[in-house]
């Protein structure tokens, strides 16, 4: 079968976004202009679970009103195919837009126009910048009281460090909200109505315009008024792109045409030269089509941007994959959901044909998987296919080998493409079956979920015999057991949550140690002789070989590493996982007879257990970066709880009518703070955490954390 879309045709776009800024109210209005939905759902009309939006459409966030769950969606407009995928903005499922934007070739990343630059605008730009991914930038909610667009793009360059480009300047703002100036075009946008079908009256710039919409208040004037500096920076920035038009420009002092302009800004986005801001109000129902001609003329097709790493075993570049149909087939598994059709593993197609019935290769894993049946999804509606293209995005029933990050290829070609990399989750709670007879149902259920979700973990507590799950919050933890009772049938309660705390040393420290074991027959022998050393916070754990002269024979070093690597899971002062520190075999010894793998294993293992009581260890814990949204009002109430919960204020920012107090707080102090922060302030105020980093834990709090694990373990 032909190719039905030319690859130049197609744009994969993500939506992404703080915690209600309106990514989901943004695409049901793509949707609906784009002519693949009759009607507008919003956000707030889903909480009594009679209706949902395209693309939140389980149960647990309807009942939130949140996105949980990343969803594709497709569109076309003006000829392009765009394949759109609305992601979350709450930070426990950042994991959604880190898979995400690990596929797509664009993004357009929502901010609210009160509240401007939010902590998880900052972490999906970083996500986004750690992947390359050309953005462009749109200022929702005008409409709303407060709202200020060029506080809003200087907070893009100030805290995003980017270089954002107004493409347009609202007219209006707040319940005087009535368009946008097109500074492309040089054409004002002015609607008239706020109702879905209103088209916008297009206006000529003149110098009475502010008056002939009766705009009163200074920050609109403002606005107007900067329309011609405006101007004059789009065009100096955009023909710093085109060498000949510059020239051009100079020479004859004639402004570049619209076509110009584009193609420029096209040129400048997709090489991360700056960012198009775009604005409106998507409620209102002013801007989602301006945001769509911005996706179709600024963001790259899959041949615009460079082509996929390639990788070895360990991870190291050794090579690359063009986008083309005519290369090998090579596409990326970036999620795995579990569906009434069976679980879907969702891939981009980066190379080649795949085709219905095809036998591809599982180079992660070293396995093969048979193609049943492809759909295409729109939301939760799956669309039967015969094949998938270079581009594409779709997802494939029922593959019993693959995981997310994992690749599949043709097996004649084998490539191993450049892996995701996933967030260490930060808390965990004891989960069991509701019911004892559902223990097996229950297990198979949780083991599902944590296949479908990289950022979840599953142990089993050693001295309890707990399942422990671990992962990116409590809202995190308590939606993933809703999620196994919509999705499976089976309920699930869960224990207080438990913080994922570290070990680590601070001094440095030989030790020598002999492993001796006599039985009759051959006994056990081995010596090793290690230098455990501290590492910066964050480098984790490295293993060297420094032995000389033969003193452990060379095969058995990597069970010395093995046996270390095992051992610092159980750490020496409450058994929490070591990390940050540095392992040198420099000498050892051992028997012809007696020493064997397991023998220096064992020997590495004790001589971890008895060093590190000599290196001074200390307890590590997770520190969360939390911003406090509250009227003034409360102010003070809000900084003195957070210096109770042991936390360091950093700085407070106007939001608005509001002040945002960005501190940061050990997670411990944190569980249940939503109930507190909702008392002392009568409701009004929020708050958003995300991981920052692990600190340690002052002594008197760490001997309490110690005493409470020997008693547990007592």
């Amino acid at each position: 079968m032909p190719r039905q879309t030319p690859l130049s045709d197609l744009r994969n776009i993500g939506i992404i976004a703080h915690v209600d800024a309106g990514k989901t109210t943004t695409t049901e209005r793509l949707l609906y202009y784009t002519g693949r939905k009759h009607t507008i759902v919003d956000v707030h009309e889903t909480k009594d679970l009679k209706s949902s939006t395209t693309t939140d459409y389980m149960e647990q966030e309807q009942k939130r009103g949140i996105t949980i769950q990343s969803a594709a969606v497709s569109v076309t407009w003006r000829g392009k195919k765009i394949n759109v995928i609305d992601t979350p903005g709450h930070v426990d499922f950042t994991i959604e837009v880190n898979r995400s934007l690990r596929v797509l070739d664009g993004a357009v990343v929502v901010f609210d126009g009160v509240a401007g630059v939010e902590p998880q605008s900052e972490t999906n730009w970083r996500l986004a910048d750690n992947y390359d991914v050309p953005r462009i930038c749109y200022v929702n909610k005008m409409d709303r009281s407060g709202a200020n667009f060029r506080r809003c793009v200087d907070m893009i360059r100030t805290r995003l460090g980017a270089r954002p480009l107004p493409v347009m300047v609202p007219i209006g703002s707040e319940d005087n909200f009535r368009g946008m100036v097109d500074l492309v075009e040089m054409k004002a946008l002015v609607w008239t109505a706020d109702d879905r079908d209103a088209k916008p009256e297009v206006w000529e710039i003149t110098d009475d315009l502010a008056a002939k919409l009766n705009l009163s208040v200074k920050e609109d004037l403002d606005n107007i008024a900067s329309i011609p500096e405006l101007r004059a920076e789009l065009i100096d920035t955009c023909l710093e792109q085109d060498d000949a038009a510059m020239e051009v420009y100079l020479e004859t002092g004639e402004e570049p045409s619209a076509d110009v302009l584009r193609a420029c800004l096209r040129k400048g986005t997709i090489a991360g030269a700056f960012n198009p801001v775009l604005c409106g109000s998507s409620y209102k129902n002013k801007g989602p089509v301006q945001v769509l001609d911005a996706v179709v003329d600024y963001l790259p097709a899959p041949t615009d941007v460079a082509a996929i790493k390639t990788v070895d075993q360990d991870g190291n570049p050794n090579g690359e994959r063009m986008s083309s149909d005519d290369e090998p087939f090579s596409a990326l598994a970036f999620k795995v959901i579990n569906d009434t059709y069976g679980s879907l593993t969702f891939i981009r197609v980066y190379s080649g044909v795949l085709t219905k019935g095809m036998s591809v290769m599982n180079s992660t894993r070293g396995k093969r998987e048979k193609i049943g049946r492809m759909v295409e999804m729109f939301a939760n509606q799956p669309h039967p296919l015969e094949e998938a293209r270079a581009g594409d995005i779709v997802a494939l029933v029922s593959l019993t080998e693959t995981d997310t990050g994992d690749t599949l290829c043709d097996a004649a070609h084998p490539v191993i493409l450049e892996r995701m990399r996933f967030p260490e989750p930060v808390i965990s709670v004891s989960v069991e079956p509701k019911t004892r007879g559902e223990q097996e149902k229950f297990s198979i259920a949780l083991g599902k979920m944590v296949r479908a979700d990289p950022s979840l973990r599953l142990e089993t507590d050693r001295e309890t015999g707990q399942t422990i799950l671990r992962g990116m919050g409590e809202l995190h933890l308590e939606v993933t057991l809703d999620r196994m009772r919509t999705e499976f049938g089976v309920e699930g309660n869960m224990g207080k949550p438990q913080v994922a705390y570290r070990e680590t040393i601070t001094k440095p420290v030989e030790y020598t140690y002999t492993h001796k074991k006599q039985t009759g027959g051959s006994g056990q022998f081995a010596e090793v002789k290690i230098i455990f050393e501290p590492r910066e916070r964050g480098e984790g754990f490295e293993f060297k070989d420094e032995t000389v002269g033969g003193s452990v024979p060379r095969e058995y070093v990597p069970s010395v590493g093995k046996g270390l690597e095992l051992q610092k899971e159980e750490g020496v002062m409450a058994g929490y996982p070591t990390v940050d520190f540095r392992a040198r075999l420099v000498d050892g010894k051992y028997h012809d007879v007696d020493s064997n793998a397991l023998t220096f294993e064992i020997a590495a293992k004790a001589c971890f257990r008895e060093a590190l009581k000599l290196a001074s260890p200390i307890l590590l814990e997770p520190v969360m970066k939390v911003e406090v949204v509250t009227p003034e009002d409360y102010l003070g109430d809000v900084i003195g709880d957070i210096n109770r919960r042991r936390g360091m204020v950093n700085g407070q920012l106007e939001r608005g009518a509001n002040i945002a107090v960005e501190a940061h707080v050990p997670l411990n102090e944190m569980f249940g703070y939503i109930g507190q922060l909702r008392g002392m302030t009568s409701g009004r105020a929020s708050y958003t955490m995300e991981f920052s980093h692990y600190e340690p834990v002052p002594r008197n709090v760490a001997d309490e954390i110690v005493a409470g694990r020997n008693a547990k373990a007592a």
